[in-house]
This record gives structure tokens, sequence and C-alpha cells, in this order.
């Protein structure tokens, strides 16, 4: 039988338009998996969070949002597939050699003058980029005396970017940004080729410390000279990247550095006074209160 023969006039009237209703089950699932599992994504921007939703629906061959929500709190098993759908791991060695060239000529300088590093890369994803910050600090002299943390939601990437493995096919591309980042030696002596992987050598981990962090619940646990947080905030509402900003201000020491990706700015943030600018094009910022 239709809804429309079902339901009196009166009724029909007292139904939610489609879009309405959808903004409702959309906001019931991420209450759901934030109360249930501790996990949030309720701050996350709406278009990122619905396209993810509507495809692990079709995985899932669910007609409604209120449907997964009963499948996503009933079997982890699901929330775990639905988990690495907002997860977004795109990332390559050097990635836009421009930001790591810019890092090597304008901050570098400024950490030469610290006894000791720490530098945070918050939303590593599986590691590569991480990688790449500690060949360029061994290649300045900086190394030895830095620890990086390495934090991301995602425990399953984490591991990945702990064995300090990566495709050996992509070894050209990579190759290719490393030497525009200003490298100055052959990038293969930084891996060793095992069958299909390029294993990283054990040194350059030494420094590394792996760790989860959870962008939107959690706090910081240390003082930073850099942070570097790269296209991860364009996944978020206003709401949240306001907050992840006031924690990255949080953890910088004075002077310390902030990095982040080229599609994102702190001109209309609520910090924005808070730094000057170390490259504009590269999105480079200095601490100054």
């Amino acid at each position: 039988m239709q809804v429309s023969k079902a339901l009196g006039q009166d009724e029909q009237n007292q139904c939610l338009p489609h879009k309405e209703l959808e903004t409702v089950e959309l906001t019931l699932l991420l209450e759901g998996i934030y109360r249930y599992y501790g996990v949030d994504f309720r701050n996350y921007a709406l278009p990122f969070i619905k396209r993810r939703i509507w495809n692990r629906m079709q995985a899932e061959q669910v007609k409604t949002i209120s449907g997964l929500q009963e499948l996503v709190l009933r079997c982890p098993a699901i929330m775990d597939r639905l988990f690495e759908d907002f997860s977004i791991n795109v990332t390559e060695m050097f990635r836009d050699p421009s930001f790591f060239w810019a890092f090597r000529t304008k901050v570098v300088p400024f950490l030469r003058n610290c006894p000791s590093i720490k530098i945070w890369h918050a939303g590593c994803s599986t590691g590569e980029e991480v990688y790449s910050m500690a060949i360029l600090l061994h290649e300045e002299g900086l190394y030895e005396r830095t620890t990086i943390y390495a934090t991301d939601m995602n425990t399953n990437v984490l591991g990945y970017a702990q064995n300090g493995e990566f495709p050996l096919r992509k070894m050209q591309l990579y190759t290719k940004n490393y030497l525009a980042a200003g490298g100055a030696r052959a990038f293969s002596e930084y891996y060793t080729a095992r069958q299909k992987k390029a294993a990283f050598h054990s040194f350059l981990a030494r420094n590394i410390v792996f760790s989860k962090h959870n962008l939107a619940v959690d706090r910081s646990f240390n003082e930073f000279h850099v942070i570097i947080c790269r296209n991860v905030m364009i996944y978020f509402n206003k709401l949240l990247q306001n907050r992840v900003h006031h924690l990255f201000h949080e953890s910088l020491v004075q002077s310390g550095i902030l990095g982040i990706g080229s599609k994102e700015g702190i001109k209309f943030m609520s910090i924005t006074n808070f730094y000057e600018e170390v490259d504009p094009f590269e999105r480079l910022y200095r601490k100054i209160q």
C-alpha cells in the first residue's frame, strides 16, 4: 500500500520533507556513534559526511540512514567499515615539494637554535610525510635532537606507518618530489627494495613516536616547536576547525611554527592575530602571542 493511501491528509501534511528528515537521521546517526563508540564525527563538514554515509549505505544495501544507524549500532564490524570511510588517507612522500622546500629554507634556521626539537604531525595517515620530515631533518643535521610525534585517529594506518614500508612502484614519484624539495642525495640511499616494497632504513624511525590521537575530542599532550597538520581540517566544519586551531595554539611554544594545507588558512579563524606569516603560499605561520 502506498504511503499516500495509508495516511490521511492531515497525517501526510505532518510528514517531514525528505531533506529535513535526512538531516534528522544524519544527526541521530552521528550522535549514536559518539555515545556508543566514543568517536565524534558530529562536527565534520556535512557534504563530506553525507558522501561517505551514502557510499556505506550502498555497500551495506540499506535504503535509509536510519537503517544504517541500526546496523552500525548493532554490528561493530560495520562501524569499523564506516570509520574507515571517514578516515581519509591521501598522502605521499614529500607531498607538495614546495612546502618541504619552504620548511627547509625558512623553518630549519629557527630550529637550529633549539637544543632539542619536538615536532607534531597531526593526522599523519600512513606516515609518508613523517618519514619525509625525518629525511629532511637528517640532511640538515637536526634529526638526532628531534622527536617527531606522529598521530592519527585510525590505528590501522598507524600500524602501516610504523612498518616504514611503502610501494616500490611509487618510488619514482617520491624521488621526483624529494629532489624538488631540495634533496641532495640519491633517494634510494634511504630504503632497501624488498619484492614490491621499499623498506625505509630503521634509523629514520628511531625518533618517531606513533600514537593514536583524535583531534575532535583529545587534548594537548606536549609543547612543540612545530605542528604540521596538512589537508585534514578541510573535512571539519568551522566549529571543529576553531577547536583544533586553539588546540594547536595551546600546544606550540612561543615562536613555534604551524604548517597547514594549501587549501586551508587561518584568516577567518579566531586565532588569526596570534600568528604571523612565515610563508603565505605554503601556509607556514609563526606563533607571536
